[in-house]
């Protein structure tokens, strides 16, 4: 089995970010990318861009790009630096010993060190519709997609500190933003839920749930909405569809072995990305529970990749 200064495991823009300095600073890196799960087939490689249709807000691109397109950038830029890439998930970690044994769904190899990069994913609604119409209406980041529904009406599910930002934002640009809350309060901070509630432009729809996404052609049209208490349901038009119900980060490969954060991220010493492991380091999603975007992500592998590196020079390695 091949020994590697170091081993990538997610893609992304932490992980390929990480890949292209990693490669240029000669380390020879190998990106595990991953691909579809069972138990969720939009974790594909190139992480939750890969569901996105257009980022307008990543830096260099003055009239936007695709997220598939932005993240095939990415890759190839990391393979013209002979990053080596394997398009598979990663099965198991063994961290007991250095190297570090990574095995894949059929490549294994041994780490110096690690650049854990795995994102984090969404947490969506079990409803009918949703598939259906993602990306044409159904969002999970009003900070990615906000822009496309200005002067609309659009609805935000969820009741904590996330489902408030999205709706705050929204309403900078939306016409009206119709929060929908399987309970009759909220979660959110205090400071959040008084900031929502004296909104003009934020209202509340109290112990209910949406039952179905419905629409047409051109998308999103509205939802059927369920009051839990009364069983009344009723079709609430809309264009747009935020889920602001939180995210999970892909921690299962290590959260036995690595800190974790209070929410479950991984837990990196402030201002870096070093883990509680020494060698093992973190970025993107999977870290950072509060910004959550491409630009940060790829900020983070950046750093993930020089302290990598610094590491190793200061081991001999």
């Amino acid at each position: 089995m091949e020994t590697r200064k170091v081993v990538i495991v997610g893609s992304g823009p932490a992980g390929w970010t990480a890949a292209i300095y990693a490669a240029r600073a000669n380390l020879e890196p190998v990106v595990f990318a991953g691909g579809p799960a069972e138990s969720d087939p939009r974790r594909v490689p190139g992480g939750q861009l890969m569901i996105t249709t257009e980022v307008e807000n990543y830096p260099g691109f003055p009239t936007g790009i695709t997220g598939p397109e932005l993240m095939e950038q990415f890759q190839k830029q990391a393979e013209r630096f002979k990053t080596v890439v394997h398009m598979e998930n990663v099965l198991s970690i063994d961290f007991s010993k250095r190297p570090f044994h990574v095995k894949g769904e059929t490549k294994e190899v041994l780490a110096q060190s690690l650049i854990l990069a795995t994102g984090a994913s969404a947490k969506w609604l079990d409803v009918k519709g949703q598939d259906e119409f993602m990306n044409r209406g159904v969002s999970a980041c009003a900070t990615c997609d906000g822009f496309f529904f200005k002067g609309t009406d659009v609805l935000v599910v969820g009741g904590g500190d996330t489902a408030m930002e999205e709706a705050h934002y929204l309403s900078k640009m939306c016409s009206s933003v119709t929060v929908i809350h399987r309970r009759d309060s909220l979660r959110a901070s205090k400071i959040m839920q008084e900031r929502a509630l004296q909104n003009p432009k934020i209202k509340f729809l109290w112990d209910s749930v949406i039952e179905e996404i419905v629409g047409d052609a051109k998308g999103v049209t509205g939802a059927i909405v369920k009051n839990v208490k009364t069983g009344d349901k009723k079709q609430v038009p809309a264009k747009g569809v935020f889920v602001a119900i939180g995210h999970q980060p892909t921690t299962e490969l290590f959260k036995d072995t690595l800190k974790l954060q209070p929410n479950g991220y991984l837990w990196v010493q402030p201002g870096t990305t070093k883990t509680s492991l020494e060698g093992v380091f973190a970025c993107g999603d999977v870290m950072d529970a509060t910004y959550r975007q491409a630009i940060t992500a790829a900020g983070t592998g950046c750093m993930a990749a020089i302290e990598a590196e610094r590491w190793m020079t200061e081991h001999g390695i």
